[in-house]
């Protein structure tokens, strides 16, 4: 933990929502009973969610994949929205174990000037994209809080959605973001559990963890519309961080009515550091966990990047999932013909570009969606003065 705080001042000033054990039990313990009664139910809940998360589910994706299918359809129709990453700076103090981005990894390190980030913006532009997601290390000086500020504004200029994943902020700095232009805030607690946190985040602001848990919170508090929030698959035990992750939207949206909120899978990919994930989640368990968390969360987007295979991101499109990454770079720019090769943050799985993307979704009646909002709809949504 950060200096002053022990592994058991966590513990024990963690919010009484997070405490997974009372689901985590029905998880590990569900069976064919508890499984149907949760496919039946008109208002799943948390037991349901434990339940279709459990062993007894997996014999059940045929089924769950209709109803994700089913309520995917009712509330997004045959909509998948588009964005792209745009690493901004691969500099990084933090130090953590499963980052190829962490301050010991031996690479070559970059940071974009404001002509390169408008030079990529252009590029991104060409492509179609009109939702881009700007990209940071943990937070340094060659790439602090002005620096992000100023990209923001920028992007804003040239994109209409603009969302941001970068360190943990103060509620102040996010209102700055969302001043100039920032629509959206992504972060990733990584891992709910608080022994495995502690021990995987080596060094650095990211240690607190009771900080990072309460960013998303200070991003919608101050005026950030959306906010994207995931564990990432393989740190620690897979049900208890889906559960975790559930309670912790729940508590957004419950907080934060009036606000959106995203959920993101991101399973562990190769990296420079070579960290090996100590629960490994395989391509039917993330299936079934994405199918779960869309029955039990039938408006929410679930998001999936191109960290997975093609084909598994073909299958999953429109079946619960309606929100998708496409002709990704995790270097640092990259969308330019002559960008040279820097360290990138994790291996890309799917490297289609964006016309065998889009030419994939509409084979599969599928509708790609690059702009879904515009700055007019808001201005008519206001009071109007007379």
């Amino acid at each position: 933990m950060a200096e002053g705080n022990s592994d058991m001042s966590v513990v024990a000033d963690m919010p009484d929502w997070l405490n997974p054990l009372p689901w985590v039990e029905i998880a590990q313990t569900a069976d064919v009973g508890d499984v149907q009664r949760a496919l039946r139910t008109n208002a799943p809940g948390v037991r349901d969610l434990a339940a279709l998360l459990s062993s007894a589910a997996a014999d059940y994706l045929e089924p769950m994949a209709q109803r994700a299918l089913t309520l995917t359809r009712r509330h997004f129709g045959r909509t998948i929205s588009l964005y792209a990453p745009l690493y901004l700076s691969n500099y990084c103090n933090g130090g953590c174990a499963y980052c190829g981005f962490a301050a010991d990894r031996m690479q070559e390190r970059s940071c974009l000037n404001c002509s390169q980030v408008e030079a990529e913006l252009l590029a991104l532009k060409a492509m179609g994209f009109e939702d881009v997601l700007l990209l940071t290390g943990e937070r340094c000086p060659q790439a602090d809080f002005d620096y992000l500020f100023e990209n923001v504004r920028l992007a804003a200029q040239h994109v209409h959605n603009v969302s941001v994943e970068a360190f943990a902020m103060t509620q102040s700095e996010y209102a700055a973001l969302s001043e100039a232009g920032c629509m959206s805030v992504t972060l990733y607690q990584e891992t709910y559990d608080p022994d495995a946190y502690a021990e995987l985040h080596r060094w650095g602001e990211k240690q607190d963890y009771l900080y990072r848990l309460d960013a998303p919170a200070r991003a919608l508090a101050a005026g950030i519309r959306t906010v994207g929030i995931g564990a990432l698959l393989g740190l620690s035990d897979p049900r208890t961080e889906l559960i975790c992750l559930y309670r912790h939207l729940e508590t957004l949206r419950r907080e934060h009515w009036r606000s959106g909120v995203m959920v993101s899978f991101p399973r562990l990919c190769d990296e420079q550091g070579h960290y090996t994930a100590p629960y490994p989640v395989d391509d039917r368990q993330l299936a079934q966990y994405i199918y779960a968390f869309r029955i039990c969360l039938p408006d929410v987007p679930l998001v999936l990047s191109t960290r997975e295979r093609a084909v598994f991101r073909d299958g999953l499109a429109g079946v619960g999932i309606c929100r998708m990454s496409a002709a990704s770079r995790t270097t640092v720019g990259g969308y330019l013909p002559d960008d040279a090769t820097t360290g990138s943050q994790f291996d890309v799985s799917d490297t289609r570009d964006i016309y065998a993307f889009c030419s994939m979704l509409r084979a599969q009646g599928l509708d790609p969606v690059f702009k879904n909002w515009d700055a007019v709809f808001s201005a008519l949504s206001e009071p109007q003065k007379i």
